[in-house]
């Protein structure tokens, strides 16, 4: 990130912090309907001190990186497939497009009935969230490829192994990539989801508990800030990887 573009992320963190606080000064509201940002802050700092946070946060990281390797990865293989074979994409694409637009919260409660309320079902939930953007990207990645480029190889002998490797992944790599953005902050929200359709651990559990049992508002902001932030963090790991592999653009 350029220096101008920290000072302007910067800048709108300021403003919405601002926002936020002028909102509750303004409206006049009591902390158990909207807390001001220094107490969300204080009740963050406090709560990761206590070791409130920190298990629901290992929890959730674990649902999120099993379930975004086993969805990215499933999804590259089934859209490559779906680029390279028309009879392959016509067989499946009904029923991915079918799966996408059935949401995710139906499907929670069922998923974790079959695989249980423990780290299967989270998983599964993410990897199905998480892959029909990455299988998509892979798809039109694959298909952006030059055919000149596809020509080329095959003059020059080169084996199916060859052309995938140095030819065709190279290629679609900024579209994957692209995908994978996306897929891993879904892969949040799936593991979120997950957790309120059961299980003992996790944010999306520590959610339900500083809401309700516990009525500590301010704590259900800080872990609702923690999510965010892992979203975030993941994120920006994704283009960390990207400009490593495909360079800045």
């Amino acid at each position: 990130m350029t220096r101008i573009g920290a000072i302007t992320v910067l800048g709108a963190f300021v403003v919405a912090l601002a926002g936020w606080k002028a909102i509750v000064v303004v409206g006049g509201l009591p902390p158990f309907i909207l807390p001001p940002p220094e107490a969300v802050a204080g009740r963050l700092v406090e709560a990761l001190a206590e070791g409130t946070i920190t298990p629901h946060f290992a929890a959730t990281l674990v649902e999120v990186v099993l379930g975004f390797a086993v969805g990215a990865g499933l999804a590259l293989v089934i859209g490559y497939g779906l680029a390279r074979s028309a009879l392959v994409e016509r067989l499946l694409s009904p029923y991915l497009v079918a799966a996408q637009a059935t949401p995710i919260l139906a499907l929670a409660p069922l998923l974790a009935l079959w695989f249980g309320p423990g780290l299967l079902s989270k998983v599964v939930i993410c990897a199905l969230i998480v892959f029909f953007p990455v299988a998509v990207a892979t798809m039109v990645g694959i298909r952006s490829v030059d055919a000149g480029l596809l020509e080329l190889g095959r003059s020059l002998r080169a084996t199916r192994r060859q052309v995938l490797t140095t030819l065709e992944i190279p290629a679609a790599l900024p579209s994957i990539l692209g995908g994978m953005r996306v897929g891993v902050t879904l892969a949040v929200v799936g593991a979120i989801v997950g957790e309120w359709a059961g299980a003992e651990r996790g944010l999306g559990v520590l959610v339900n508990l500083a809401r309700g049992s516990l009525f500590d508002i301010p704590l259900m902001f800080a872990t609702l800030v923690t999510i965010a932030a892992l979203g975030v963090a993941l994120y920006l790991l994704v283009i960390l990887v990207e400009r490593r592999l495909v360079g800045a653009r």
